[in-house]
């Protein structure tokens, strides 16, 4: 997996969660995941189509999520299951608004769905031609996951290597 592609991500995440949960956040574990994603706790997926291809997923541990939607809602907000849902629907939101906004300087092209929760307990594995980065962001809170499954577009490969040929 290109760094290119992930890097945005990584920085998005660390901005939004520093900037929600009013803390500095460390970098975990990392490692490519072969096997099929596991959710940890409350999780949204956000699928990107165009020059880059792929998901991401942002999900953080139940008690995390219970402060981030807390924080944001100004009370706390521990007895509604849905707000929290919403509020790490929004945290995918702002992460991949900034990670976008990163990669469309650097003239990529694409297409972002909106945040959906993502309830499944496992599944979702990358591909034969698409590795899965996961991370974890470690905060006084509690974890947040970032699960990023990119590639290049085939068409965008292609044209690429005739670049580097040429």
């Amino acid at each position: 997996m290109k760094m290119e592609l992930i890097q945005p991500f990584i920085s998005a995440a660390d901005a939004v969660l520093a900037e929600t949960l009013g803390c500095s956040t460390k970098i975990g574990d990392v490692n490519m995941e072969e096997q099929g994603y596991h959710r940890h706790g409350v999780a949204a997926l956000v699928a990107i189509r165009g020059d880059i291809e792929g998901r991401v997923i942002l999900d953080l541990e139940s008690a995390t999520a219970v402060k981030a939607a807390s924080v944001l809602a100004g009370a706390d907000v521990a007895e509604s299951a849905e707000i929290v849902r919403e509020t790490v629907c929004e945290l995918a939101n702002m992460v991949i608004g900034n990670a976008v906004t990163l990669l469309n300087d650097q003239g990529f092209h694409f297409k972002v769905a909106p945040p959906e929760v993502h309830a499944s307990e496992d599944g979702l594995q990358g591909t034969r031609d698409t590795e899965t980065l996961v991370m974890c962001f470690d905060t006084p809170h509690g974890s947040v996951f970032l699960n990023i499954a990119m590639r290049y577009n085939r068409r965008r490969s292609r044209e690429r290597a005739t670049l580097v040929t040429d």
